[in-house]
C-alpha cells in the first residue's frame, strides 16, 4: 500500500476577484521511505502539493488517501491530530522562535503533547544529537549560521518521531557546501530511520540526491 495515493486532485486559488488553477489533475503515488523530489519552477504548484499532503489544505477536486484514509472524511480535528503525529515539516526560512534557544526551539513542539519533562528532554537532546548540533543546544538562531539554523529546523520535525517530513525548498538559503551537508543529512535520516522524505525544489543538489523526481508544471505532473 502506497503512504500517499492522490488522484486526479485539482485544487484553485481564489483572490482580488480572480481564481487561479495552482494543481489540475494530478496524480502521485508515495511509497513509504521514499525520498521523493517534487520539481518545477516558480509558480508550478510545488509549495501547493507539498501543502496538501500535509493536510494543511483540502482538495477542491479529486481524493487524498494517507496510509488507506480518504483524509476529505476526516475532520479538522482528525487532520489536526494526524498531522501532529505523523507529519512534519522544514522551511526554507526555517521558521525558527528568535528568543528561544535552540534547544527551546526544538522542545517547543513538544509542549502541546501528554509528554513528561523528562521524556521531553531526552527526546530534544537526541534530536539536536542526531543533526550534529548538540554543542548548540543553548544557543539563538542570530548567533548561529544558516546551515546550524536548518538542523535545528530538521532536528524539531525529527523530534516527534514522525514518519513523514515535507520539505519546502530546504536548501534555497544554503551555500552549496551547507547544502550538500544537509542532504546528506536527511539521506542518511531516510535510510537509518526509514522516514519518507517529500521535498519540493528546482535546486540541482536536492534533485541530484532524490530517489525518484516528479516535475510540475503549471500545476500539472509532465514527463
Amino acid at each position: 500500500m502506497s503512504l500517499y495515493d492522490v488522484r486526479a486532485v485539482s485544487y484553485r486559488y481564489a483572490g482580488n476577484g480572480q481564481s487561479v488553477s495552482a494543481l489540475v489533475d494530478v496524480d502521485l503515488e508515495v511509497g513509504t521511505a521514499e525520498f521523493l523530489a517534487i520539481a518545477g519552477p516558480s509558480g508550478s504548484g510545488k509549495t501547493t502539493l507539498l501543502n496538501l499532503l500535509g493536510l494543511l489544505h483540502g482538495a477542491d477536486r479529486g481524493t487524498i488517501r494517507f496510509d488507506g484514509m480518504d483524509v476529505s472524511t476526516l475532520s479538522e480535528r482528525q487532520r489536526t491530530r494526524l498531522r501532529r503525529e505523523r507529519i512534519a515539516f522544514i522551511f526554507q526560512s526555517f521558521n525558527l522562535i528568535p528568543v528561544l534557544t535552540a534547544y527551546e526551539n526544538v522542545e517547543y513542539v513538544l509542549l502541546a503533547c501528554p509528554i513528561p519533562a523528562a521524556e521531553r528532554r531526552r527526546r530534544t537532546l537526541a534530536a539536536l544529537a542526531a543533526v550534529g548540533i548538540a554543542e548548540q543546544a543553548g544557543q539563538r538562531p542570530q548567533r548561529m549560521s544558516g546551515g546550524q539554523q536548518q538542523r535545528v529546523a530538521i532536528a524539531r520535525a525529527l523530534v516527534r518521531d514522525v514518519g513523514v517530513v515535507l520539505a519546502d525548498e530546504p536548501t534555497a538559503a544554503l551555500d552549496q557546501t551547507t547544502g550538500h551537508a544537509v542532504m546528506d543529512l536527511l539521506k542518511r535520516l531516510n535510510r537509518d530511520r526509514g522516514i519518507t522524505f517529500i521535498f519540493s525544489t528546482h535546486d540541482p543538489r536536492v534533485l541530484a540526491a532524490a530517489d525518484r523526481v516528479v516535475h510540475l508544471t503549471d500545476g500539472r505532473i509532465t514527463p
